[in-house]
This record gives structure tokens, C-alpha cells and sequence, in this order.
């Protein structure tokens, strides 16, 4: 088999040693390298270290705030709007999926919008973080245009994703999906790793289907269930951007080609504590009713098994902890030589 297996603490410190080195405060750094570590062990590489590169370049080029910083708005007893000083994205998520779970606790619900921020990686981390607390989690952000609206092919509103956790008898069930047949993460690490992508991933720039990524990445991809995907991405948009008061579809900062301007992404974090709606016990234990329901039900020709939302993605993570994460050669190489760039000795 091509490519290196690492183990996921050595890639940790690794990362977390990288980031270090454009000044990001080592706590914070941390918290960067967990969720793109925490992204391979899901196997979902398109958010995972083959990032590292791309939100390097931007701290060193200035067009990130490399410590993280935020100015409150408006708050009340379960709202609250953040500006988070064009901080790194994975840090302001997790700042404010905290701050959300805490007023959830005194006011049983709580929904947190911020603007100014920059990519934040898997929706689902933080959706996890309010499910492993008792409570449903709820979380999303804006991209910039990857989708065409329905009836067009110029895209102009991105692959926004939406994340929905609730807490079971063991690990919490998690929904993280993009309105798009895939995210366009996904389109980028093909092109990265030199691959081709399925037919109905991606449409060209002028509207043709394409197996290309990288005339896949100028045009968009498409949208799941064609204008259901469409109108979900849009309001995704409506809520991440307009409502916090980010920017919104084209107007978003692209982190891939604009080293200038801040990107002002917009999020969204709701949190609600299942103890101020029924006994927490009691909700799980009728999740495992449903489980099992489901389970149960006849399967499909050449089905084994029927799965819950998030639990493939739990199957691969217990494989990549007991055996190592499988880095392709691109992405090793790469992270390899960002060590020599950066003056971290590669540790991997």
C-alpha cells in the first residue's frame, strides 16, 4: 500500500509545533491540530492536515489574527453575536460552542452568531462537543460560492455545511453533511493528490459535467436533491451570514487565492440542554429504542448492516487509532517539507 501510516499523537504534536511557528499561542495551536487530526481519524480527509499548508501561508501573510480575539456585540439570555477579530476558525469554534453551552445551562437553550472569522474545519467537532455534554448541538458556517443557484451554473452560494448531534448511550449520533453531492474539500484534495473525480461531483465553468478537479474547482459542484441542496445552502447562508453579520456568497473572502483580505466567514452554534426539556437517562435511553428499531429492519440486497448518522466515520476512527493514520505520499511529503519551511524538526 502507497503512502505512510503515522500515529495520531506524533501528527498532533507535529501540527500543534507548526503552527507555534507564525505565533499561535501553543494552547490554540493545539486546539488546530486536534480538530485536523481529529478530521483524519473521521477518514475526512478533504478537512484534515492536508489544510496545514493553506492556513500556514495565511498566518504568515498576515491575513489571519493569529491569537484569538473577540468583541461581543449584543448578548442576552439565550442570544449571543461575536466579532471574532479575524481569529483562526477551529479556535473561535470551540470558544464559542463553550460560551453556547454555558448560557444553555442557566436558560436550557442557547444560539451564538459570529462573524469575521475564517475557516473552521468539520462542522461536526463542535456539534460533538454539545452532544458529549447532554445537549443537542447544532452548528454551521458559510463558504464562499461553490453552488450555482438552481436554473444557473455560476456559482453563489458555498458548500455551507450543517451539523446536528444529540448524546446516546456511548458516542453521540452526528449528522455532518454539505447541501452538495460533495464538498468541494473533497474536489481540492483530488486535485492536490492528482486524481480524478466521479461524474456528478462537479460542473465546469461554463456548465458541462466534468471528471477534472481542477475544472471542477473553477466551475461548482452540485447540489444535493438540485434545488432542495440549493435552497438549504441558502439558508445556511441567510443564517451564517446575514443574520450574524458576516459576508455572504460572493462577497466572502477565498482563502485559496486572496492573501490580502480577510475572508469574514460567518457561524452559526446552537446548544440546547435536554435536562430542561426531559430526564437525560430517559432521552437516551429511548435514542437506543430507536437504535434498535432501526437496526432491526430488513436490509437490502448485499446490506450487512444499517447505520446511524456519523458511525462509518466512528468505524474508521477506531481503526486509524489502533492502526495509524494512512497519510497518501502527497500530503506527507508536503507536511514533511512545511517542516523544513518552517523550521520544525518532521517528527512523523
Amino acid at each position: 500500500m502507497s503512502g505512510h501510516v503515522v500515529d495520531w499523537q506524533a501528527l498532533t504534536a507535529y501540527c500543534n509545533k507548526l503552527m507555534q511557528t507564525q505565533n499561535v499561542p501553543e494552547d490554540e495551536a493545539e486546539l488546530i491540530a486536534d480538530h485536523l487530526v481529529e478530521a483524519e481519524l473521521y477518514g475526512v480527509l478533504s478537512h484534515g492536515v492536508s489544510r496545514t499548508s493553506i492556513y500556514l501561508k495565511r498566518l504568515k501573510e498576515g491575513v489571519v489574527n493569529p491569537r484569538w480575539s473577540h468583541q461581543v456585540e449584543q448578548e442576552y439570555a439565550a442570544t449571543v453575536q461575536w466579532n471574532a477579530c479575524n481569529s483562526m476558525g477551529m479556535v473561535t469554534g470551540v470558544k464559542a460552542m463553550e460560551r453556547c453551552m454555558e448560557k444553555a445551562r442557566e436558560s436550557g437553550c442557547c444560539f451564538i452568531a459570529v462573524n469575521h472569522s475564517n475557516h473552521f474545519g468539520m462542522a461536526g467537532y463542535y456539534a460533538r462537543m454539545a452532544a458529549e455534554q447532554g445537549m443537542i448541538g447544532v452548528c454551521g458556517t458559510n463558504a464562499p460560492p461553490n453552488i450555482a443557484p438552481w436554473g444557473s451554473y455560476k456559482a453563489y452560494v458555498g458548500t455551507n455545511p450543517l451539523a446536528i448531534a444529540a448524546p446516546r448511550h456511548g458516542d453521540p449520533v452526528l449528522l455532518d453533511m454539505a447541501p452538495s453531492v460533495v464538498a468541494m474539500g473533497k474536489v481540492i484534495l483530488a486535485a492536490k493528490l492528482g486524481k480524478s473525480i466521479p461524474e456528478g461531483w462537479a460542473i465546469t465553468a461554463d456548465g458541462r459535467p466534468t471528471t477534472d478537479p481542477n475544472r471542477g474547482m473553477k466551475g461548482t459542484v452540485l447540489p444535493i436533491g438540485g434545488p432542495k441542496g440549493y435552497g438549504l445552502s441558502l439558508f445556511m447562508d441567510i443564517l451564517c451570514g446575514l443574520l450574524s453579520g458576516a459576508q455572504f456568497g460572493p462577497y466572502l473572502g477565498n482563502m485559496w487565492n486572496d492573501f490580502v483580505n480577510p475572508q469574514n466567514v460567518g457561524h452559526i452554534f446552537f446548544a440546547a440542554d435536554i435536562s430542561k426539556f426531559t430526564d437525560l437517562e430517559t432521552f437516551k435511553d429511548r435514542l437506543e429504542k430507536m437504535e434498535a428499531d432501526i437496526k432491526a429492519l430488513p436490509k437490502n440486497p448485499g446490506v450487512d448492516q444499517i447505520f446511524l448518522p456519523g458511525e462509518v466515520e466512528l468505524g474508521r476512527k477506531e481503526i486509524a487509532l489502533k492502526n495509524g493514520i494512512q497519510l497518501s505520499d502527497v500530503v506527507y511529503d508536503e507536511l514533511v517539507e512545511l517542516g523544513r519551511t518552517y523550521g520544525v524538526k518532521p517528527s512523523i
